[in-house]
């Protein structure tokens, strides 16, 4: 019987922490259990432990690898503060609200993550870290440092919004605190609304 190269080890497993990432913004990370999580992957449930050594592992690799897609995608936006007004405004739109399992790790898991072990709380801090650092170089580029205090405020009130947005039942409101909260983050900013 052959055995499977480090390749194809990798790849599953990036397989499986992309699948499970999807799953954990749509359905929770308390409300995915590991069957679900691998048939998502198109794996077995015995494939699991050849890649992690328990849920928790899981968990924290995939924080860690949704919030590096997060500062990655803020990177590759257009430079300086016009790239990170669009970011803002991506972030604060309906289609971002009402699609949370290709969307912020964030917005969708901060609840649960506050609860997790110590390794998933360090992963989150260190992608949050980079995060921040991305929204602060783009709001002074000279000195990201001088930017921190207003990035983490912009940075919150994102966050929040969107959570507070896909908690209200009433489509109206919701869409009210995605306009109030793109208002807010412009003005924190020292931006004006798009025409």
């Amino acid at each position: 019987m052959a055995r499977y190269g480090t390749e194809h080890k990798e790849e599953t497993r990036r397989r499986i922490i992309e699948t499970a990432g999807r799953r954990f913004k749509q359905d929770g990370i308390d409300g995915s259990g590991v069957a679900t999580l691998m048939k998502d992957a198109g794996l077995t449930n015995g494939a699991f432990y050849a890649h992690f050594g328990s849920k928790e592992d899981l968990v924290a690799a995939v924080v860690a690898a949704e919030l590096h897609t997060q500062a990655e995608n803020i990177a590759a936006a257009a430079p300086g503060r016009t790239g990170l007004v669009d970011v803002v405004y991506e972030y604060l739109s309906p289609q971002h609200r009402d699609n949370p399992n290709v969307g912020c790790p964030s917005a969708a898991l901060l609840d649960e993550v506050g609860r997790c072990a110590e390794g998933t709380k360090r992963a989150y801090t260190d992608g949050a870290e980079a995060i921040i650092q991305e929204m602060a170089t783009r709001l002074a580029p000279e000195d990201p440092r001088s930017a921190r205090a207003t990035t983490i405020g912009l940075y919150t009130m994102l966050v929040g919004t969107m959570q507070l947005a896909r908690a209200v039942a009433d489509r109206e409101l919701s869409d009210e605190i995605l306009a109030q909260g793109l208002r807010n983050a412009l003005a924190l900013m020292g931006e004006q609304p798009r025409g």
